[in-house]
């Protein structure tokens, strides 16, 4: 009979999940003695992962991306292990026990089946409101969701973004420069655009995150789209109630706004908040947001019991943002394989300490508006709009994606 194997089980099949993954197959078991003992077991909703960041331009056409590096085979990227190191399931995440350390799944809507872990990472990120960014199911649905949304652009004469944080933003310039096209390089605002694009914001400006003066000057950038922006108004209602979602996912709305103004729309985007995927845990380890209670230092879930770890946007150490993430990386996987090595009866004292996550809170953040624009900054540094061009709005990090994906950019510790 073979031995029972210690699984590892990794949650989420996108940056976070296959990052962890990658780097627990190429620095942590290879190191830990008898490594045949152990299994990575990956368990995501969707086998496909996608360019996420990526999607205000994808969802208006396959031609935008070369849509075999836009969305890969999730188990293809693990078939480069040794046979019987890696499996890939692709199911929900139902129930975690961490008292008994164990977890329900389930597996296309059927009964929950339960598997026991020795250790966990969870990395189930987020759910936008509008299913036309993000896997909120898996990647028939974004794909039926774009082609519904799509159908119905070519006849709209009216569109409402609510949102503006950088997706808003993104979708509009994006929206705005395919089917309006661009002000001459004179004009403060193209006049008379043929579809009226309007974004509505609860903030005082777009772009949060950003310095005012950078938020005015991506403002500026979408009038020349054709995209009016209107801050502090906050979106009361919709009708249809469902208007954006997936049920719904183009048709023609009624925005209400805060204060009793309204706005008609043939198509309705709503591009603000998440819902952090969590459902499946105890709420006695999560924040009143919803996000894993998470070690901001060692980005371990101290409540829930020893080797369980949560990163991306589910975990709480940083604000939500692919860079932070990409950050959080190395102290998880440093972490993780100390942990292991200890608990394979390696003494601590030899190990050293634990890694240390460190936020970076200056003011980075890209933001392109079309094809050929965008705003920015890095480092506390505003950016030049061709710099910002340049690194992200040529094709939203497509250019990165391919040695994450295949764990190339994982080979060496980091």
């Amino acid at each position: 009979m073979a031995a029972i194997k210690k699984n590892i089980v990794v949650l989420g099949g996108s940056y976070g999940g296959i990052s962890a993954a990658h780097n627990i197959l190429k620095h942590t078991l290879p190191n830990l003695p008898n490594k045949e003992a152990y299994q990575v077991i990956m368990i995501s909703a969707a086998a496909e992962a996608m360019c996420r960041p990526g999607c205000p331009r994808a969802l208006i056409s396959d031609e935008m991306f070369d849509q075999s590096r836009f969305f890969v085979s999730v188990p293809e990227q693990f078939e480069q292990y040794p046979k019987g190191s890696f499996r890939f399931i692709q199911g929900t995440a139902v129930q975690l026990d961490h008292q008994n350390r164990t977890l329900a799944y389930s597996v296309a809507g059927g009964p929950p089946e339960q598997i026991p872990f020795y250790a966990l990472v969870i990395a189930t990120g987020a759910s936008t409101p509008s299913p036309l960014f993000s896997f909120n199911k898996d990647e028939k649905l974004l794909r039926a969701n774009w082609a519904t949304f799509r159908a119905a652009l070519p006849s709209a004469k009216s569109i409402v973004i609510a949102g503006g944080g950088p997706t808003g933003i993104e979708t509009a310039g994006e929206l705005g420069e395919y089917l309006n096209g661009r002000a001459g390089y004179f004009s403060a605002k193209l006049e008379n655009p043929k579809v009226v694009i309007t974004v509505v914001t609860g903030a005082p400006n777009i772009l949060p995150i950003l310095r005012p003066s950078i938020a005015e000057k991506a403002e500026r950038m979408l009038a020349k789209v054709g995209v009016t922006v209107i801050k502090d108004a906050r979106v009361q209602s919709v009708s249809p109630a469902d208007s954006g979602s997936e049920t719904n996912v183009a048709t023609k709305t009624t925005i209400t706004l805060e204060g009793g103004k309204t706005l008609e729309a043939d198509i309705y985007i709503p591009a603000f908040g998440m819902t952090y995927n969590t459902s499946f845990v105890p709420k006695e380890l999560l924040t009143p947001e919803g996000r894993i209670d998470t070690n901001p230092s060692t980005l371990r879930v101290d409540k829930a019991g020893p080797r369980i770890y949560a990163v991306g946007d589910v975990a709480s150490a940083t604000r939500p943002a692919v860079h932070h993430l990409l950050a959080e990386i190395p102290v998880l996987s440093a972490n993780i394989k100390r942990d292991l090595l200890m608990g394979a009866g390696v003494e601590g004292a030899s190990l050293g300490e634990d890694r240390v996550f460190v936020e970076d809170t200056k003011e980075t953040q890209m933001v392109p508006i079309g094809r050929s624009k965008g705003v920015g900054a890095g480092g506390g540094f505003a950016m030049p709009s061709w710099a910002v061009w340049l690194i992200k709005g040529r094709d939203y990090w497509l250019w990165t994606t391919g040695s994450l994906w295949n764990g190339k950019q994982w080979s060496n510790e980091k």
